[in-house]
């Protein structure tokens, strides 16, 4: 089970982008791997191509490519990068996802 939801701001904490924040754009949990907005920047050259609404330009774009889960960290909004914890609410008996260092809820 991953704790890092679409949305979540993380942290790199290994790799080419070592200590880069970004936004999640995507989870993919049967292959272990996220998509994090500005991380993993890849080249990829592209042709021209006609598509239903006209031109489509080619040549060099940058696009984020996916990395594994286990290369990134959860930032909370106090402390920085954390591991993340659950607490169980009394009253609904909902899981809420808390940082492990300060408690607050992410």
């Amino acid at each position: 089970m991953t704790v890092i939801r679409k949305g979540d701001r993380v942290a790199i904490i290994s790799g080419k982008d070592l200590g880069v924040q970004g936004r999640v754009l995507e989870v993919v949990r049967k292959k272990g791997r996220i998509l994090v907005e500005g991380v993993n920047q890849v080249t990829r050259h592209e042709k021209v191509r006609m598509g239903r609404r006209g031109n489509q330009e080619g040549g060099i774009t940058h696009k984020e490519a996916p990395v594994d889960i286990s290369n990134v960290a959860l930032v909370c909004p106090n402390d920085g990068p954390t591991r993340a914890g659950f607490r169980v609410e009394d009253a609904t008996g909902a899981k809420i996802r808390v940082c492990r260092k300060c408690g607050t809820e992410l």
